[in-house]
């Protein structure tokens, strides 16, 4: 066996019509087909592959202390993604991969997780 790429994210939330807008609104991600899988849920496509799957959970757990830290995605077009981020009212900060040319857009959706969108770091200038 080789392992040659991440599927999915898979993320619980009890908001999940304000994930599914957000995941649309600011990441540009669009809910597609999905499972009947006898529990609500969305599956958010990039292209053909649905990257994150939503599940709905009837309430968020206070303090969860989450096993992972983050998940990213590789983009292209920082500068008119930073644009977009600031239209939106979208906080964010930025963080360099130092010795791997990346630049990472640092953003949370509305439960809190991180996400982090990377791009060369010379789509920076």
């Amino acid at each position: 066996m080789t392992l040659f790429a991440l599927d999915h994210a898979n993320v619980r939330t009890a908001n999940l019509e304000a994930m599914v807008a957000w995941y649309d609104d600011v990441l540009g991600m669009k809910s597609g087909r999905r499972p009947d899988f006898g529990f609500p849920g969305a599956w958010l496509y990039v292209g053909e592959n649905a990257a994150v799957h939503l599940v709905a959970v009837k309430d968020q757990p206070a303090s969860v202390d989450p096993q992972i830290e983050h998940y990213a995605f590789r983009a292209t077009g920082m500068d008119g993604f930073l644009e977009h981020l600031k239209s939106k009212g979208v906080e964010y900060y930025l963080a360099e991969v130092p010795g791997f040319g990346i630049t990472q857009v640092n953003i949370k959706d509305p439960d809190g997780n991180h996400i982090h969108v990377d791009f060369e770091t010379a789509e920076a200038g």
